[in-house]
C-alpha cells in the first residue's frame, strides 16, 4: 500500500513538472498567466514568479499586467526573499497608485523589510528603507486594519536604531579619553538619538549614559574647569531624576550628584 501511494505521489509530480515546462516553453500568454497563479496558489513560488515575470511585459496595459506584478512581489515575499519583492512591490505602488492591490503591495513592501532587518551592530539601511516603506503605507492608508502592525513594526525598528547607538555611545565612553575627549562624543551621540527617538525604550538608557559620561570629563578635568564641568552634570542629574524618579539606576545617579555637589559653589 505504501509503495502504492509513493508511486501515486511521483507520478503526480512528475505531472506537474511537465506542465510546469510546457507553461515555460508556451506562446500562449493566458496559460502561463493561469498556471501562474495556480502555482502561488499551490505554494510554488519559484515556478509562479518565473513565469510571472515573463508575462508583466506582455500584458502591458491590462489588468493582467497588474496583477501579474503584484503577484510576482508576493511570489518572492512568501518565498521569504524581501530584497527581491521589496522593488516589485515598490513598481507596483508607483505604476499603479489607486490600483486594486495598492494597499497591499505597500505593506508588504515595508513589511518585507522589517521581516530582513538585520541585528543592530549591521549595517541598518535596511531598516531605515523599512521605516520609510511602512510610514508611506501609514500615510496613504491611514484606516488599513494592518495600521497597528506597521505601527507596532516601525517602534520596534526605532528601537533597533536607538540601540545601535546606544552602542555606539557606550563605545566612546569605554574609550574615555583615548585620543581625545570620547565622553563628549558619547554625549553627542546619545543625545542626538534621545532627539532623533523621543519615544525609544532606550531613552533611559542613554539618559544615564549622557550623566555618566558628564561626569567622567568633569572629573577628568583640569581644577579651573572642574566647577562648570560639574555644574553640567548637576544639570543632567536632575534631568534625569525628574524624568525617572524611580530609576534603578537612581542610587547611581545620587552618588554623581553627591560627588559633583563638592565642586560646585552655591
Amino acid at each position: 500500500m505504501r509503495n502504492y501511494i509513493l508511486v501515486i505521489l511521483l507520478a503526480l509530480l512528475t505531472c506537474s513538472c511537465g506542465e510546469y515546462q510546457r507553461a515555460q516553453k508556451s506562446s500562449d500568454f493566458n496559460y502561463k498567466f493561469d498556471y501562474a497563479k495556480r502555482a502561488y496558489e499551490a505554494k510554488h513560488y519559484v515556478q509562479a514568479a518565473t513565469l510571472l515575470k515573463d508575462c508583466i511585459t506582455v500584458f502591458k496595459g491590462s489588468d493582467k499586467a497588474e496583477e501579474s506584478l503584484y503577484l510576482l512581489g508576493m511570489s518572492h515575499y512568501e518565498n521569504k526573499d524581501y530584497v527581491t519583492a521589496g522593488p516589485y512591490f515598490r513598481s507596483y505602488y508607483q505604476r499603479y497608485p489607486k490600483g486594486k492591490f495598492a494597499e497591499l503591495a505597500r505593506f508588504y513592501c515595508g513589511y518585507g523589510y522589517y521581516l530582513d532587518s538585520p541585528e543592530p551592530q549591521l549595517d541598518q539601511s535596511g531598516t531605515i528603507t523599512a521605516i520609510k516603506e511602512l510610514q508611506g503605507f501609514l500615510d496613504y492608508f491611514p484606516r488599513s486594519d494592518k495600521v497597528n502592525v506597521a505601527q507596532n513594526a516601525i517602534f520596534e525598528l526605532q528601537d533597533k536604531l536607538t540601540l545601535k547607538q546606544l552602542q555606539n555611545a557606550q563605545l566612546y565612553y569605554n574609550l574615555g579619553t583615548y585620543m581625545g575627549n570620547n565622553y563628549e562624543s558619547a554625549v553627542i551621540v546619545a543625545k542626538n538619538a534621545i532627539k532623533d527617538y523621543p519615544y525609544s525604550k532606550y531613552k533611559e538608557d542613554l539618559e544615564m549614559l549622557v550623566l555618566k559620561a558628564r561626569y567622567q570629563e568633569a572629573d577628568q578635568s583640569v581644577e579651573e574647569r572642574k566647577e562648570d564641568r560639574f555644574r553640567e552634570v548637576i544639570d543632567e542629574y536632575y534631568s534625569f531624576i525628574n524624568n525617572y524618579p524611580e530609576s534603578p539606576n537612581r542610587a547611581e545617579a545620587d552618588n554623581i550628584f553627591k560627588i559633583a555637589s563638592r565642586y560646585v559653589k552655591d
